[in-house]
């Protein structure tokens, strides 16, 4: 899909290694989809290298590391339950500093009750193979909740993974944290702070189970620019709020959700430690990354095949078109009419309608649009006649607008959703198969 621009950035390869001093590596250790039988735990702790015959061949373990210690800030979800890595990362970068991530794929880590031991080993076994104090990793896992990660499989693998480790192993990374994910989903820019060129990148996991409530996604944000861990932790709180907090898939908000910046400073600009015009400059190249990223995870939501953007506008204030927004993409009635290419906008004024929002109905005019054109399907509340096969041919599209206007304000915003298909339900019904 086109990337979104943002004047003054400049989109470049690399992902989380496009920034100077970030290495990353991704490998199949054999982590697997499993019953909860003492058999098939054994048979998985006694694989060599976690890799049989009959396991899938994905990457499913990464590491990210900086070649010196990094500032560092993350958010995490807002599920009540929350997956073991959460904690143990909460307490690790407590003094907001960090040199490392390690994650996993396949298993969640969540629900079990030696998930802290596990994921605290996680970082002790990547701290054994990069050198560095395990206080200083960040670990994450995703995948089936409630199922016992085996260790033996990371434990074997580590060494190959951290032996493995490159400039340009960004890639590798991408795919060892991708589950039901279809497509890569990184974006790099080049910026400027203090008359030094910074780069910024990131890469983002997240297909299913996706809801605005934090960040919805695993997402690991790398920089060569200074910004100290405050800074970071205020443009972070900022950006999620306008941009992955407005992603919708399925209505659920995950256990293991994680957003997190690692800012290694060797772009040699003076620390950003207030906010000041190179702080803007930050957020902005934060903005472009996660923009772009949360639109990736939208389109590529479990069994879809289109991307539903929904802009609210002229409203009285945010929240108001926010609540608006986020009510349209999460509706299973309106996202069904999407994947039919049926212009049946009463499932918006519905969706609108129970949003909780206050707004005047008889201001709202909504109209559909895609690159086959624009087509208004109300006015001032109402339905008005209209063209169905214009609609269809709208809305046949793998990139939809829903452009509702409250009539009252001048105030807009805009949240990312998908289609509801058939396929999404075959995904999840046979999700730990």
């Amino acid at each position: 899909m086109e990337l979104k621009s943002f004047d003054g950035y400049k989109f470049v390869d690399g992902g989380v290694c496009a920034a100077k001093g970030f290495k990353a590596n991704g490998i199949c250790c054999g982590l697997r989809h499993q019953a909860l039988t003492e058999e098939t735990a054994t048979e998985q702790n006694h694989a060599a290298n976690g890799v049989t015959d009959d396991a899938p061949k994905k990457n499913d373990l990464a590491l990210i590391v900086s070649d010196t210690m990094c500032s560092t800030a993350a958010m995490y979800t807002t599920n009540k339950v929350k997956g073991a890595p959460i904690q143990v990362t909460k307490r690790n970068i407590a003094d907001g500093k960090a040199q490392a991530v390690i994650v996993n794929s396949v298993n969640a880590n969540t629900c079990n009750a030696d998930g802290e031991e596990k994921a605290a080993a996680m970082c002790k076994l990547a701290a054994e193979a990069l050198n560095l104090k395990d206080t200083d990793i960040i670990v994450a896992s995703t995948g089936v909740i409630g199922q016992t990660l085996p260790i033996e499989p990371i434990a074997a693998g580590l060494p190959k993974l951290a032996e493995g480790l490159s400039y340009e192993g960004n890639s590798e990374a991408m795919h060892a944290i991708m589950t039901t994910d279809t497509r890569e989903k990184e974006v790099a820019v080049e910026f400027t702070v203090g008359g030094k060129t910074c780069r910024l990148g990131g890469m983002l996991k997240g297909s299913g189970m996706i809801h605005p409530n934090m960040a919805t996604t695993l997402t690991f944000l790398t920089t060569d620019c200074a910004v100290s861990s405050e800074m970071i932790r205020k443009a972070l709180q900022a950006v999620v709020r306008v941009t992955l907090n407005r992603v919708s898939v399925d209505g659920d908000t995950s256990t293991n959700d994680m957003v997190c910046v690692l800012a290694n400073g060797l772009a040699g600009n003076a620390e950003i430690n207030a906010e000041n015009a190179d702080y803007q400059a930050f957020c902005g190249a934060l903005h472009a990354i996660l923009l772009n990223l949360a639109r990736m995870c939208a389109a590529d939501g479990e069994g879809a095949t289109k991307l539903v953007e929904c802009t609210v506008s002229n409203a009285d204030n945010e929240e108001q078109a926010e609540i608006i927004a986020k009510s349209v993409i999460t509706s299973s009635l309106f996202k069904a009419a999407m994947f039919g290419a049926d212009a049946n906008w009463g499932r918006i004024a519905c969706a609108m309608g129970y949003s909780g929002a206050e707004y005047d109905v008889s201001k709202v005019d909504v109209e559909l649009a895609s690159k086959k054109g624009k087509i208004a399907v109300a006015k001032q509340g109402y339905g008005i006649p209209f063209s169905e096969d214009d609609a269809k041919k709208i809305l046949l599209e793998d990139e939809i607008q829903v452009l509702i206007s409250l009539g009252s304000g001048d105030k807009t915003v805009t949240a990312w959703g998908c289609d509801l298909t058939y396929e999404y339900v075959k995904i999840n019904g046979d999700y730990r198969s």
